[in-house]
């Protein structure tokens, strides 16, 4: 039987960034996933990812958010291709809802660069927006974009030339503490040990620790890019990420890699339940539930639908992560539930979960991702 220092199971953003800064530190790394790598089945698909720092969620956050972006420079730099482009960041709505609120706190509490723009003022600087007189954005010149799918096969590449070994289309069926400490892992293809486990398996991580299933709740997310009139308005040197409270949390991204602009709503359609049952098809009702927004505030992308795909969202009840470790078994590493805003973190969680599997101990404070907060 192989014996490895930490098996890892899930090698989605967060799973892959822990492999790499794992087998960095010469780990003897093992790599399990049940789909392909990558794969269009979870959360890190789509080409990219929304990266921000005047993050309206909490304060809390931006410490994560610099660093992140320091270890995602590190890894474009180590990889030799750009896994991130810096558009800036713009957060919309009424001067009195959350986001607003949220996003000026953020920048106010950390001392972020920022501008805070009428709606007139930002219809002007980027002709493709139709914001209302009462609206107010907050820009920041630090977010953008990060390529999620080239930053896991870029993640997957460095931890393989470090050493790791990485299995794809191996699922696991079962895991168990091991007597003496250490774990044990078995898979549809063989069984393994090792000294720390890291559960990074996203929508399926209630499947292997059921008693999560009721705080790490998969729901059905849908995506799309529409072609606008004018695209050279919204090509990321001209187009900033665009986060945009106003019937609903939308968020839009420029082009990049498909030749259209992307736009989401946050909890889509509210549809929630196990990630095998969720509905991997898209259809008419949810390209209008995008394209209401479009019609609203971006008339000049309201063209014609050149892609929609769905993504899992796994939701906790308060918005945060899950980032731990078990509390009988301080070998196991939990990371999940990211509640739909967790891949522009990947880079920094994946340092995080190395130093818990290591050290046991976190270099930056992830106490809110705690499990204790779902105690009875």
């Amino acid at each position: 039987m192989a014996i490895y220092d930490v098996i890892v199971v899930g090698v989605g953003g967060m799973g892959s960034a822990a492999c790499w800064q794992l087998a960095r530190r010469g780990q003897r790394v093992l790599s399990l996933e049940r789909f392909d790598i990558p794969h269009a089945f979870g959360s890190s698909h789509g080409e990219t990812r929304i990266i921000r720092l005047a993050y309206f969620e909490s304060p809390s956050y931006v410490p994560l958010l610099k660093r992140a972006l320091t270890l995602w420079a590190d890894a474009s730099d180590a990889f030799g291709a750009p896994l991130m482009i810096t558009t800036g960041s713009l957060d919309s709505g009424r001067p009195d809802c959350v986001e607003i609120r949220g996003a000026l706190e953020s920048c106010q509490v950390h001392g972020l660069d920022h501008q805070v723009l009428s709606g007139a003022e930002v219809n002007r600087r980027y002709p493709g927006c139709r914001l209302p007189s009462g609206f107010e954005s907050v820009f920041q010149p630090d977010g953008g974009v990060i390529l999620s799918e080239r930053a896991i096969v870029a993640h997957v590449t460095m931890a393989i030339a470090a050493g790791a070994e990485i299995h794809g289309r191996e699922r696991v069926l079962d895991w168990s503490p091991i007597a003496g400490g250490g774990v044990r892992v078995t898979t549809d293809r063989g069984t393994y040990e090792a000294g720390r486990l890291v559960l990074s398996a996203g929508a399926w991580i209630g499947e292997l620790l059921p008693n999560l299933s009721p705080v790490a709740v998969p729901e059905r997310q849908v995506v799309g890019w529409f072609q606008p009139r004018n695209p050279e308005m919204f090509a990321p040197q001209a187009f900033p990420v665009h986060c945009l409270q106003d019937d609903g949390f939308y968020y839009l991204l420029p082009i990049q890699n498909i030749p259209g602009v992307k736009i989401g709503l946050y909890h889509h359609r509210h549809e929630s339940g196990p990630a095998d049952t969720l509905s991997r098809e898209v259809n008419r009702e949810d390209e209008s539930v995008l394209r209401h927004c479009l019609g609203r505030h971006f008339p000049n992308v309201d063209g014609p639908v050149l892609t929609l795909r769905t993504c899992i969202f796994t939701n906790t009840p308060d918005g945060h992560f899950i980032v731990d470790t078990l509390p009988a078994q301080p070998e196991v590493v939990v990371v999940s539930a990211c509640s739909g805003h967790g891949y522009k973190f990947a880079s920094v969680v994946g340092e995080i979960v190395a130093d818990l599997a290591t050290t046991g101990h976190d270099r930056l404070d992830v106490s809110m991702f705690g499990l204790s907060r779902f105690e009875a």
